[in-house]
Order: C-alpha cells, then sequence, then structure tokens
C-alpha cells in the first residue's frame, strides 16, 4: 500500500476540503469580501462584482442555507431584502484577509495594494498575521506540526 493510499481516509472529513466545498469557488469569496466591506444589497453585489444575477441568486442561496449570511427584510411593497453575515460568516474574516494578503504580496501591481486595511483602534495601517491565540506569537508554516484532532478517523 502507497503512503497516500494509508492517509485516504483522513480526507473523508477533512475540514480544508468540506470548508472549500462550501466557499471555495470564486463567486463565493468575492460575495463574501464585498459582505465584509459593508455591502448588503444584491443591487449591491450585482453592481460591485458584475456578476451574472443567476449566479449571485445561487451563491446567495447558497450562503443563507450553509448560516454564512442571513436574509433581512429592509423594505415592504415590494418587499426588499439585504444580506448580512453571521457570526459563521463573520468567522471568515481571517481567511478573506489571508487571501487579500497573499494576494498582495505576490500578485499586486507596482503600484502596490488596491486596498488596505486601517485598524480603528490605533489608526494605523494593519499588517493582519496569523498568531497562537495561547502565547501571542506569529505563526506560520515552519511553525507548526499537524496532529490527528478529535474528529480524526482511523482506517
Amino acid at each position: 500500500m502507497s503512503a497516500t493510499q494509508s492517509l485516504e481516509h483522513r480526507f473523508d472529513g477533512e475540514s480544508v476540503g468540506r470548508a472549500l466545498a462550501l466557499v471555495g469557488e470564486r463567486w463565493t469569496l468575492l460575495i463574501l469580501r464585498e459582505a465584509f466591506f459593508g455591502v448588503r444589497r444584491y443591487g449591491q453585489l450585482a453592481r460591485n462584482l458584475n456578476i451574472p444575477r443567476p449566479t449571485l441568486s445561487a451563491r446567495l442561496r447558497t450562503l443563507v442555507d450553509a448560516g454564512l449570511l442571513e436574509r433581512v427584510p429592509y423594505a415592504r411593497n415590494p418587499d426588499r431584502h439585504e444580506y448580512r453575515l453571521t457570526d459563521a460568516g463573520r468567522d471568515l474574516f481571517p481567511a478573506i484577509i489571508a487571501l487579500m494578503r497573499w494576494g498582495d504580496t505576490h500578485l499586486a501591481g507596482p503600484e502596490g495594494p488596491p486596498i488596505v486595511l486601517r485598524h480603528d483602534a490605533c489608526g494605523e495601517l494593519a499588517d493582519p498575521r496569523l498568531t497562537c491565540h495561547h502565547c501571542g506569537q506569529e505563526i506560520d508554516v515552519h511553525d507548526v506540526t499537524p496532529e490527528p484532532g478529535w474528529g480524526f478517523r482511523r482506517s
């Protein structure tokens, strides 16, 4: 048995794969990005993203069904709704910012990043980092070791 075959069972419940199955499509991530930047209404999303309306409707339905956005009425006659991030949706903020930071580092043009984030508390431009919740130190790929978690399934 090859090394790959011996590990195949762990991918059945693997968290990155499950998350990507839900949010790994380009339009879905861009909708979430817009939501993080305060865009809530269907027309604004359609205009900002230049997304086909049937695609936008389908992605919003998926995000609402998955509990990442909630559909909230804001007007009557005719009924109109906006889409607000839920706690689960807001928990994706670090993932979106990590992608933004990577894109700014590796894909931005010579002028630099198209959008920067200002930290409201201190007024400075934010430079988001991944840190350990326990010790507060920054972590990267060289500072962590994957181990079986509580949901790991052995073959």
